[in-house]
């Protein structure tokens, strides 16, 4: 049962709701002992990067990432993952070849989709990588306006 809460997307929906609000659930995120990704954790590690919005450009709960009005960061209305940009195609089908990645529909193939369930700090690297990449694409005057990453 404990191995079914920590492996969100191998959940029915509504039994990953309700494990969700448990007080054991929540206490054991608390302590550390149970990470669970989610929408919330990409939340937390995203806001924290200089010049990060997050839009829902399509509607229907899309969380769409963005530096400079260009998305490092996609959570689609499925909520199946995370997409995140990968310094080139060869890259991205190593991840997915490890399996710490899935092939991401609807974006390049250069983009994966980091499943729930990957580790947080995969998920920080990963996150912190696409970000890095789109902010280094930005022209040289839109850098400059925003502060640099600690």
């Amino acid at each position: 049962m404990q191995q079914l809460m920590m492996q969100k997307r191998f959940m029915p929906r509504s039994y990953a709701a309700r494990a969700r609000g448990s007080s054991l659930l929540r206490g054991l995120v608390r302590l550390g002992r149970l990470a669970i990704m989610s929408r919330a954790t990409v939340t937390a590690i995203c806001s924290r990067f200089p010049g990060a919005e997050v839009s829902d450009p399509w509607g229907g709960g899309h969380d769409a990432w963005k530096v400079g009005g260009k998305m490092f960061a996609c959570i689609g209305s499925m909520d199946t993952g995370v997409a995140v940009k990968t310094a080139d195609v060869e890259t991205a089908q190593m991840l997915i070849d490890a399996g710490i990645g899935e092939r991401a529909k609807y974006f390049h193939r250069s983009w994966v989709l980091l499943p729930w369930g990957t580790g947080e700090d995969e998920l920080r690297h990963r996150l912190e990588t696409s970000y890095d990449l789109i902010r280094a694409g930005l022209t040289k005057k839109l850098q400059a306006t925003l502060s640099p990453r600690a």
